[in-house]
């Protein structure tokens, strides 16, 4: 075992970024190592109930400060719309003096962080590494890596042309990319100026099961055939509305639709909803963390990506892999129709469906990869022992 260190966590103020940096905690805290999770007041029972090693984990709560256009009480993404997250990020950037303030006097060895752009140069000031984490796929972060820039570029093919974003996929994300640019340029620079980049992901892709559904669900949900039920989970900052959902009927094919947005259930509720024996489809967004659970179920998978790297998933599960379909859109305006919603779904869910098939074999192979024991804990366990090994104190990383 290689020496204990002190991690300092400070996640974008989304559920969708402090849970996976909830996991990381536990997997340090398991190892022995000292954590700090940094997370707003209002997300504390979500975030406390995640945690599996309290001797270990201590939570540093703030109050974000007011800033114009941010909501009051608003803290995390799921208090936002869309078009307010900048918002979000000039309030957290106002935490800089108070976040100083403390990890001067707690002294960690590392700090992770992901949309935070000014950590790196705090955390030379201190003489403290900082580790950008990401959470979306390496397809993704090679966007970033253009040819002749000082992070230097991908590896030749990588990622490959079919996970690679193309066409009416391109326009869609150019018009997301426009309105959320600030958070593309705080990216770049993370990575440029951090002394370590990590991201979370693993070659064969990672995944795990959740827990009993409740009995509310579980008798409702058995008034259905079996693989008859089709699960919708969407962020309730995305574009459409439930009303839009009425949409997905599927004629001559009994199909009920059952709609929740990420941000009302657990992704322990979705776990157990996926595993029912009546849901047989499963529709969403599909941000790289939530591909997960998604895929160590039996659920068939339709994509309708939205935001900047749920295209590249959508690629890779889609063209790579052949795990799942994709709602086609209109080649000018990257509008999807009903139709095409209608026609993606019924693709996986009739039984005679040639692709439905494809997808549905697939999918089996790449779930018995990842259901297999000490995958995940496999790559977790390595890349805790990266941040032990010698060479990190010989930097002065750790004391």
């Amino acid at each position: 075992m290689g020496s204990k260190f002190h991690a300092f966590l400070y996640p974008w103020f989304g559920f969708g970024h402090m849970i996976p940096y909830l996991h990381l905690a536990n997997k340090l805290a398991e190892k022995g190592h000292m954590v700090t999770f940094l997370s707003p007041k209002k997300a504390l029972k979500q975030v406390e109930a995640l945690s599996l090693f309290p001797d270990n984990i201590y939570f540093y709560y703030v109050t974000l400060p007011h800033v114009d256009g941010l909501p009051v009480g608003a803290e995390t993404t799921s208090d936002l719309p869309n078009s307010s997250k900048r918002v979000l990020a000039d309030a957290m950037d106002l935490l800089r003096g108070q976040i100083e303030a403390e990890i001067r006097d707690l002294k960690p060895d590392l700090i992770f962080f992901d949309y935070v752009d000014w950590i790196p140069e705090m955390a030379k000031e201190l003489g403290i590494k900082s580790v950008s984490y990401q959470i979306v796929s390496a397809a993704f972060v090679s966007m970033f890596l253009a040819p002749g820039a000082e992070l230097g570029s991908p590896p030749p093919g990588y990622p490959s042309s079919k996970v690679a974003l193309r066409g009416h996929d391109a326009n869609v994300y150019s018009f997301f990319a426009n309105t959320r640019k600030f958070l593309f340029d705080r990216v770049t620079t993370c990575l440029k100026n951090s002394d370590v980049i990590a991201i979370r992901t693993c070659a064969e892709i990672e995944g795990k099961n959740g827990k009993q559904l409740e009995d509310r669900w579980n008798n409702w949900l058995n008034g259905f055939e079996p693989c008859s039920v089709v699960y919708c989970a969407f962020a309730t900052h995305l574009l459409f509305g439930e009303n839009g959902y009425a949409y997905i009927l599927c004629s001559n094919q009994r199909i009920s639709i059952n709609i929740v947005t990420s941000s009302n259930y657990s992704k322990t509720f979705m776990l157990t909803i996926l595993s029912h024996q009546s849901v047989g489809c499963f529709v969403k967004h599909f941000r790289f963390g939530s591909m997960w659970e998604t895929l160590v179920s039996d659920c068939q998978i339709v994509f309708i990506p939205q935001l900047a790297d749920q295209f590249l998933t959508t690629r890779l599960l889609t063209e790579e892999l052949e795990v799942s379909v994709k709602v086609e859109r209109d080649e000018t305006t990257g509008w999807f129709s009903k139709e095409g919603l209608r026609d993606a779904i019924k693709s996986v869910m009739d039984k005679n469906s040639e692709i439905g098939s494809l997808v549905k074999r697939n999918h089996e192979i790449l779930k018995e990869t990842l259901v297999n024991p000490g995958l995940l804990s496999g790559y977790a366990d390595t890349f805790v022992e990266e941040l032990e090994n010698p060479i990190f104190k010989q930097c002065g990383m750790v004391d």
